[in-house]
């Protein structure tokens, strides 16, 4: 998308004048966030402005810029599609009784002798049946926290393996908002992503398992207070039809992404199976399909654990990310169409000599926007969008990017005290960040194994050069395939 050529009448920005483009974005948004709490979009916004006002002084037309925010949208359009399309998926597997079913299964697991392993898995099956790790840790991760209390594991150790198993099916759902936030920002779909982050998190989930399973030795199981786990049991049984078969609309979608159907009509296909089992299981009718589908839904069993956790998704909870994809690209589509990102990523190239330091360079950029900016939505945008003409000038695949921007962007955020993840998750489990950091295997193993990854060579996957058959699920180097393929 990052166009090279320069209008008549303009000139190449300088380094400084580019980096006072991305200047402002950043204090901007760090101030909001920081001092303020207030959500990104109007800073961005902000940004947005000065990279004009940067554009302008180099000689670009305001139509030149204008046409780089438009392009910019357009190119990010059909993951605002599949955003919608995942809102009433989540809506519609809760009211089916999926979800439920999936949490339900996956408490039945919990048995003291094995509790930091069952720690894991279970919030990992919540987190990859919500695709939020805020909501799993805020529900069955307090839960959780409470029974390995009553077993005698200190706090931030169990912290540690909630954050580990929430923050994998954070990264690993397509029901996750940064699951589909890091391919969209990269040029890839959504399913390519998913199937390239597998390699990667598939070894740090082992490497964390077996250390959960290690360290779990060292202490015996105990009684404890399982009142809380068996209350949440209870109400799921009485106000949902929990049965085996509600497990097979997660099935399907695994299988037609197994088959590399596109991920609109896949993820479809995910909703329609979904209705068929809230109809033919929970007996709900049209209305509350249309009102679970477009409102989310709203559960109402009085018990706040299962309802804050169940009362989410929707085709309209998901226009919070669709305005923050907007305004993003409205940025970075200016930054590109009048160079701006070419002069620092031609910067950063000149220290990035191989592909190996390149994703070296995208992890720690992208680690240290967390530090900077505050919120891992910020640094996906920001990782993923200053690198995105870097790698495709490579010969690399998209999904590279997207997956070392995904291993460190969306992890690491709640290991920074300070970080809007990182606040939250210490106020809601109890335990201060500095505290259960070093037990949160998972999320700082994932960005070391990206990069060992990267240095060895192991699944760097090439761009298929545009005189080549391109199959439906790939993304060509060229300059206008920024855009997740359908």
């Amino acid at each position: 998308m990052m166009k090279t050529n320069i209008p008549e009448g303009a000139r190449r920005p300088h380094f400084w004048e580019a980096m006072l483009s991305l200047f402002s974005l950043v204090v901007g948004i760090s101030i909001s966030i920081v001092f303020y709490g207030l959500d990104p979009q109007i800073p961005m916004l902000l940004g947005v402005i000065v990279a004009s006002l940067v554009a302008l002084r180099c000689g670009f037309s305001w139509q030149n810029i204008q046409n780089g925010m438009v392009r910019g949208i357009t190119n990010s359009l059909p993951a605002m599609i599949i955003l919608l399309v995942v809102g009433v998926l989540i809506g519609v597997w809760i009211l089916a009784g999926v979800v439920p079913t999936l949490i339900y299964y996956g408490l039945t697991v919990l048995s003291p002798a094995i509790f930091l392993p069952a720690t894991l898995i279970i919030c990992a099956l919540t987190s990859l049946a919500t695709g939020t790790s805020w909501g799993t840790t805020g529900t069955i991760g307090v839960a959780l926290m409470g029974v390995g209390a009553g077993l005698g594991f200190p706090l931030p150790l169990v912290a540690g393996a909630v954050l580990s198993g929430a923050y994998f099916g954070d990264k690993m759902s397509p029901l996750s908002d940064t699951t589909n936030l890091a391919p969209a920002m990269a040029g890839t779909d959504l399913f390519t992503h998913i199937k390239h982050m597998s390699y990667t998190t598939g070894v740090t989930f082992g490497l964390t398992m077996i250390i959960e399973i290690v360290i779990g030795l060292q202490y015996s199981g105990g009684d404890g207070d399982l009142e809380r786990i068996n209350t949440m049991l209870t109400v799921l049984d009485e106000n949902f039809v929990i049965n085996p078969v509600l497990i097979l609309p997660p099935l399907v979608v695994l299988f037609v992404s197994y088959r590399k159907m596109p991920a609109i009509p896949g993820i479809t296909l995910g909703v329609i199976a979904g209705v068929i089992c809230a109809i033919g299981l929970q007996g709900a009718d049209y209305s509350a399909i249309a009102n679970a589908s477009f409102g989310g839904y709203a559960s109402e069993t009085g018990i706040e654990d299962v309802d804050s956790l169940l009362s989410r998704g929707g085709l309209n909870s998901m226009m919070y990310t669709i305005s923050l994809i907007i305004v993003a690209m409205m940025f970075g589509g200016v930054m590109e169409r009048t160079n701006q990102l070419k002069v620092i990523a031609d910067k950063v190239l000149s220290m990035a000599k191989t592909d190996s330091s390149l994703i070296i360079s995208t992890v720690l950029t992208s680690i240290g926007a967390n530090l900077i900016l505050c919120d891992q939505y910020m640094a996906i945008v920001m990782g993923a969008r200053t690198y995105a003409q870097a790698y495709r000038d490579r010969g690399l695949a998209p999904e590279n990017l997207s997956r070392a921007v995904e291993d460190s962007a969306t992890v690491t955020a709640n290991l920074v005290p300070w970080n809007s993840g990182g606040a939250y998750q210490a106020a809601t489990l109890g335990v201060a960040t500095i505290a259960y950091l070093p037990f949160a295997f998972f999320c700082w193993l994932s960005p070391i194994v990206t990069i060992i990854f990267g240095v060895m060579g192991w699944t760097i996957t090439r761009a298929i050069p545009e005189d080549e058959n391109v199959t439906e699920n790939t993304v060509t180097p060229s300059a206008d395939a920024a855009t997740p393929a359908e």
